[in-house]
């Protein structure tokens, strides 16, 4: 199938590159931008320094291609969401009929956040629809875990391969049935400790609190504030919406913190949730929050209920320090509903 589809008509085509060398990822993006930059769309390049600057020299010297910064515009999946819809809608309002964006979630947030990236690959699919988009999202296969390859393939309605095709993905999932599904959430190994505290049915006064006094870690205090934040507008939202009982625990050593919320409740009904800005009224503001401020959010369904995980500092990048005190010098249960 060619890859000159009408974006303006179809509203947002969304597909994935797999490759396997440079060649490869050339084949597919220089084709592609070059098309744009002919028909005069604006085009956007974010990939990691080396592979942009192979895409730079590829394209001719008087393209008007824009590069950004995978560090800045990936360092959340909902402020990047916000960050492309600002970009693409000054766009739109400059007269763009058609878009393009060649984008890949740095491999360092693939190996340590996958899981908020990959509601991020599904969620862009309705938050980017209203425009003219056309973009495609390289994923390296020698370097790919295959559980992530796995949700690109239900993440994607379309695959861009190097001979040119744009070929339809049958094994695409839609973002709301996407969204929905439980998925495991993998422990960082500071939560194979036992908490340094736990705190039942807590007010977000006490959350707050708790936060600031079992803070141990070196991070810049405004991290923490924001992770004091969050706390408080979870804590909030499991009270108010969630089922008794909440319970809070925490963990921290001098490179992060890590903070758990469960209620036995069922979670947010918008599957979107944390995302996309919420209503007051519905109870997706805090989970919207969360996702601005936080080093990384993930969501959990199972039997017992829904759990948030809020992480200040970069968890998936330490080993986990060995534990050697007694479990009553390492836990503060408190039941604390003031």
């Amino acid at each position: 199938m060619s890859t000159e589809l009408n974006t303006a008509q179809r509203g947002y085509d969304h597909a994935a590159i797999h490759y396997a060398s440079d060649a490869e990822l050339l084949a597919v993006v220089v084709p592609f931008l070059t098309a744009g930059l002919t028909a005069g769309e604006p085009t956007v390049v974010s990939l990691a320094p080396e592979r942009a600057e192979l895409v730079r020299r590829a394209l001719p010297p008087s393209a008007s291609t824009r590069f950004l910064s995978t560090d800045d515009l990936y360092a959340r999946p909902a402020a990047a969401i916000k960050s492309y819809r600002e970009l693409m809608a000054g766009f739109v309002a400059d007269g763009a009929s058609g878009i393009r964006i060649v984008g890949e979630v740095p491999p360092e947030a693939i190996d340590t956040s996958w899981d908020w990236w990959a509601r991020y690959e599904s969620a862009v699919n309705h938050a980017y629809d209203e425009f003219p988009l056309r973009s495609m999202c390289a994923y390296d296969t020698r370097t790919t875990p295959r559980h992530v390859l796995d949700d690109v393939a239900r993440t994607h309605p379309f695959l861009a391969t190097p001979d040119g095709g744009h070929l339809t993905n049958a094994g695409y999932v839609d973002p709301p049935s996407f969204l929905a599904e439980p998925r495991p959430m993998k422990l960082y190994p500071i939560q194979h400790t036992v908490p340094l505290a736990e705190l039942i049915d807590p007010q977000p006064s006490a959350a707050r609190r708790a936060v600031a006094d079992f803070d141990k870690t070196g991070l810049p205090a405004a991290e923490i504030d924001d992770l004091v934040l969050a706390v408080s507008e979870i804590v909030d939202n499991a009270l108010r919406y969630g089922r008794s009982p909440v319970r809070m625990r925490i963990w921290a050593d001098c490179e992060h913190m890590v903070v758990t919320v469960h209620d036995t409740g069922a979670g947010p009904g918008d599957p979107f949730a944390g995302l996309l800005p919420a209503g007051r009224d519905i109870g997706g503001r805090g989970l919207w929050i969360a996702h601005q401020v936080c080093s990384q959010v993930a969501l959990h369904r199972d039997d017992t209920g829904f759990t948030v995980r809020l992480t200040a500092g970069r968890p998936g990048l330490a080993t986990g320090r060995a534990d050697t005190s007694s479990p009553v010098e390492r836990v503060s249960q408190v039941h604390t509903g003031e």
